[in-house]
């Protein structure tokens, strides 16, 4: 992909984002995702029902009668899009590939935050850290993580790192971030033993994990005797698709896993969000918002 389509497509997920941010997205992202916590402001004389907790002892001493300390909610945030760019989030049956959901699900959530005056980072990895880009402001520097994000996921630039591995990145994030974060973790989740690696991120940071789905991956068709390749290991196997049987074995086995992993997230308290290649991203999310929106008032 060469400079000017490179820009072109970044021009095109802005707009694609821009009135869901604007009209959506942004007054349900002030209210759910709260800054780190409370700043001081100012002192002023106590009043009854004042919270004696908050009185400040020096200047009461100094004034010969209580003052109490006043704080504002410090609502600046740093948002980390933990991204995985691995083989399998190349695969698309309906029309778009997981991959460019999962962009312009990163996109979407970078704009918000920017637009509420946070700072946005962005960890992309496969079996290895591919690349990160540190917490900034600005509309300019999310142009520059949606570049990021297009060229890592550009078949043209993509190395032998296709594989995934979750628990390298969280290690990573854990390294590199110091203060508490809101991370959107953005994966298919096609790996395994990173749970530990999840519960200690999100004892440091709030987490909520977005899980990129496409429809064939729940239920092949019966189309006869199919060649299946895994993207990320390159191995191929022949199923006979046309046995319903190993339709509804396949079936079962996935939707066995996905209930394995929402049971994780709720056990640990991680958000968890199921976005689907052939659907509206924009119903989920929104249920999402309002959900965290009522439990965290």
């Amino acid at each position: 992909m060469d400079t000017k389509e490179l820009l072109k497509k970044v021009r095109q997920i802005e707009l694609s984002i821009r009135g869901v941010v604007n009209e959506v997205f942004a007054g349900e992202y002030h209210s759910v995702f709260k800054g780190r916590g409370m700043e001081f402001a100012e002192v002023r004389e106590y009043q009854p029902g004042d919270d004696v907790r908050t009185i400040d002892w020096n200047v009461s001493a100094r004034m010969n009668h209580p003052f109490v300390k006043v704080f504002d909610e410090e609502r600046e945030l740093t948002v980390m899009i933990l991204f995985d760019c691995s083989g399998s989030k190349m695969f698309g049956s309906s029309g778009q590939q997981k991959a460019d959901l999962a962009t312009e699900i990163a996109a979407l959530f970078a704009s918000s935050a920017i637009k509420n005056n946070d700072k946005v980072g962005l960890i992309m990895f496969s079996d290895r850290v591919e690349k990160f880009v540190a917490p900034r402001k600005g509309r300019q520097h999310v142009l520059r993580v949606i570049r990021e994000l297009l060229f890592v996921d550009d078949p043209e630039n993509r190395g032998r790192h296709r594989q995934t591995d979750i628990a390298s990145a969280l290690a990573y994030l854990n390294r590199v971030v110091k203060r508490k974060a809101t991370v959107f973790l953005i994966s298919d989740f096609y790996d395994e033993a990173y749970e530990q690696d999840l519960r200690i991120a999100n004892k440091r940071h709030d987490l909520v994990a977005v899980h990129i789905v496409d429809p064939l991956e729940e239920q092949i068709p019966g189309v006869g005797l199919l060649e299946v390749r895994d993207l990320e290991s390159g191995e191929t196997v022949v199923v006979d698709t046309s046995r319903r049987g190993v339709r509804e074995a396949y079936a079962g086995a996935v939707q066995s896993e996905k209930n394995r992993l929402s049971r994780f997230f709720k056990t640990i308290g991680i958000d968890y969000i199921d976005l689907y290649t052939n659907r509206s991203y924009q119903i989920p999310l929104t249920r999402f918002f309002k959900i965290r929106a009522r439990r965290v008032r």
